[in-house]
């Protein structure tokens, strides 16, 4: 029996991971590298220490500044939301009234730091709706390691195998199933690939048809 939903937050629940996929490669630029759309797609859900060392490896640079491009790259992207707003993902409300209608927790496990992750939870009005906000910078190691949604399950009090995640990327999917948790994908800016399929409970096309799985 699912007794709680831990949600990915970016791409999953809010529309920014289109902006990540935007800004990965102008941020780059700006440093002088040129990254690809594939190579944007690649850093989805990639938490530290995997993405210095991703991104190291991808531009065969050893000496590449992770922390700057990354501070350059959050500070162009934050001028976007705050000119475009943040948009919900389409389903996303109506499951989180149909899980507290339940009576089932629901948690957020997120790449994105607690500030911001609680400012744009706030922003589009969903932070009331969550027991537990889980944050990468709170464990040792980001997606795709499991750490994240394990440390997510003891906050809880719950077993991994009571626990149902919500991801939208790769590396989320990775990190839910390693931790053992029912994985099911919402994809945002790829399909998954069959290797991937192999470890989901459910793959959906947006967030309200998640409802399914507790009818």
């Amino acid at each position: 029996m699912i007794k709680a939903v831990i949600f990915d937050m970016d791409g999953t629940l809010i529309d920014t991971e289109k902006y990540y996929r935007i800004f990965w490669p102008k941020a780059l630029a700006h440093f002088g590298y040129e990254m690809s759309d594939e190579q944007a797609l690649s850093m989805r859900s990639l938490g530290c220490p995997y993405a210095p060392k991703h991104l190291k490896e991808m531009f065969h640079d050893p000496n590449l500044d992770y922390d700057a491009i990354r501070a350059y790259r959050k500070k162009i992207m934050e001028e976007a939301l705050q000119k475009n707003g943040i948009e919900l993902k389409k389903g996303a409300i109506e499951l989180l009234e149909f899980l507290k209608t339940k009576k089932i927790k629901r948690a957020i496990a997120t790449a994105t730091d607690e500030e911001r992750a609680t400012r744009y939870l706030k922003q589009i009005g969903l932070y009331p709706y969550f027991d537990k906000i889980i944050c990468a910078t709170m464990v040792k190691s980001g997606k795709p390691s499991p750490d994240i949604y394990q440390y997510a399950c003891r906050q809880l009090e719950l077993m991994p195998q009571e626990c149902m995640a919500v991801e939208d990327s790769p590396n989320g999917v990775m990190s839910a199933y390693c931790a053992g948790c029912k994985v099911v994908l919402v994809p945002d800016q790829s399909e998954p690939e069959e290797e991937l399929k192999d470890k989901l409970y459910g793959c959906v096309e947006s967030l309200d048809k998640i409802e399914q799985y507790f009818l």
